[in-house]
């Protein structure tokens, strides 16, 4: 079995099935472990993922990579777009990886796509491209680097994800930045 088969086949264990989101994020994980001279079949303690998604990408890059939000080696930043950023916390090094915009003869069937994305040269589905990005410390992998509690709801929070306000320690949803609202 060649490496692709396998990463797909953990990426399909992972997600379900292997449809055109888990072959491009399988595409993108090989390309970018690549360019940081990392192995994809093995655990990589020093690397963190941005991904730029919630969709299928996400899982095939979760499932290669063995980056999860627990571990704080995957970060989720939104913004709709199947493009991910691999950093070698070693030397720093980055790799952003993103989707090349969709041609107008690309295939509609799912399987087709799927297909065409894994078979494709490289060059024709994703652009590779080094960045830089700096990690805050409290965003690394590990312990808390700080904890403190709401003035307010007197729950924990942590990493500095705390607001001052005057004298008040608070959350964000103390704040006035909730996602939530009390029923």
């Amino acid at each position: 079995m060649n490496a692709i088969t396998i990463l797909l086949e953990k990426a399909r264990q992972f997600h379900g099935d292997i449809c055109p989101g888990i072959a491009t994020g399988t595409r993108m994980t090989i390309a970018a472990m690549r360019e940081l001279d990392m192995d994809p079949l093995e655990k990589n303690h020093d690397l963190i993922v941005y991904v730029e998604i919630d969709r299928c990408a996400t899982d095939a890059i979760q499932a290669i990579t063995g980056c999860s939000l627990g571990h704080r080696t995957l970060k989720v930043l939104n913004y709709g777009k199947f493009a991910a950023t691999f950093v070698d916390t070693r030397n720093g090094k980055a790799i952003r990886v993103s989707q090349l915009p969709k041609k107008t003869d690309q295939p509609t069937d799912m399987n087709e796509l799927r297909d065409m994305i894994l078979n494709a040269p490289e060059e024709q589905i994703i652009r590779i491209q080094e960045v830089s990005i700096k990690i805050p410390p409290e965003d690394m992998p590990g312990f808390p680097s700080r904890s403190v509690t709401c003035s307010k709801c007197k729950e924990q929070i942590m990493d500095g994800r705390d607001i001052q306000k005057g004298d008040l320690i608070l959350c964000k949803s103390c704040s006035g930045e909730s996602y939530y609202s009390s029923v």
